[in-house]
């Protein structure tokens, strides 16, 4: 059985798939703020709490995420805090749709986010080596 060194042989991935995976990207963390907001909405009986934490839910996640794990962020963090804002937001997304309701469409979510940004951090990793 081969083993294979990440560090020595790093995976990038083919163009149309590392483009399909950018774009699975950009759509999931909308759904994320979607699930958010949704979770929010129907969170509480009061009107007014409820379009608070509809408006609140997303915009922290949003927040967070522009912050530190957006492709042009604010402040420059290690690898493992941007993974972990990452994990903290689709996350959140995942436990706001198990609260609704549906716990397929959570457990669902959750895999697609983790095997999508598993894919995008050993591109994003084997770019960066490459000097691309």
């Amino acid at each position: 059985m081969r083993v294979i060194d990440v560090e020595r042989s790093p995976m990038k991935l083919p163009g149309p798939l590392h483009v399909f995976n950018e774009g699975l990207a950009f759509l999931l963390e909308l759904a994320a703020l979607a699930f958010l907001a949704r979770w929010g909405w129907d969170g509480a009986e009061n009107v007014a709490l409820r379009l608070l934490l509809a408006v609140a839910a997303p915009a922290a996640a949003a927040v967070l995420w522009g912050l530190f794990a957006a492709p042009r962020v604010r402040f420059r963090v290690p690898l493992a805090v941007v993974l972990c804002v990452k994990a903290l937001v689709f996350g959140a997304a995942a436990l706001a749709l198990l609260g609704l309701g549906w716990p397929a469409w959570a457990v669902s979510f959750a895999v697609v986010a983790l095997v999508n940004t598993a894919l995008a951090t050993v591109d994003r990793q084997a770019a960066m080596r490459r000097g691309a």
